[in-house]
């Protein structure tokens, strides 16, 4: 099996490239929603080869990752269903389709979409915690320049 970089280290080693990333995070009911932007074309090619990621300054991506806080540690990566919808300035909407990503303890949800150099996109985040009847719902933009 193929080893794969971890996409935490991808963030990390894109946080020194800012404003190419934009990370936030929301806390919520016990949680903490991270969220972080970005053009794919930020990612090293063998990052983004691992992953079946087109890295391009025209694609966007979004990586969610659910925290569950527990006094006096980072907290515990948590399994969840996640749904993203993103907003465009001209109104149009689309669903962001995710997929899951284990590796070690940590549980990340990515997904790729199309985007315009300079655009700034909204997105509606619905992020529903293994086991739980309700979501968590969040907001965050994005503004995406290639490199």
């Amino acid at each position: 099996m193929q080893h794969k970089l971890p996409i935490l280290g991808i963030l990390i080693l894109l946080a020194a490239s800012l404003p190419l990333l934009a990370e936030d995070s929301t806390r919520v009911g016990g949680y903490s929603i991270h969220h972080a932007t970005l053009t794919t074309d930020t990612l090293a090619p063998d990052i983004a080869k691992a992953y079946g990621i087109t890295r391009s300054p025209n694609r966007g991506m979004i990586n969610i990752s659910l925290i569950k806080e527990q006094a006096g540690t980072t907290g515990t990566a948590t399994a969840a269903k996640v749904q993203v919808n993103l907003k465009r300035l001209t109104g149009q909407r689309e669903e962001v389709e995710m997929r899951e990503i284990r590796e070690e303890s940590a549980i990340y949800y990515i997904g790729v979409f199309g985007v315009v150099t300079g655009e700034k996109v909204a997105f509606d985040i619905q992020v529903t915690p293994e086991g739980a009847a309700e979501p968590f719902k969040t907001t965050t933009s994005g503004e995406f320049y290639g490199r």
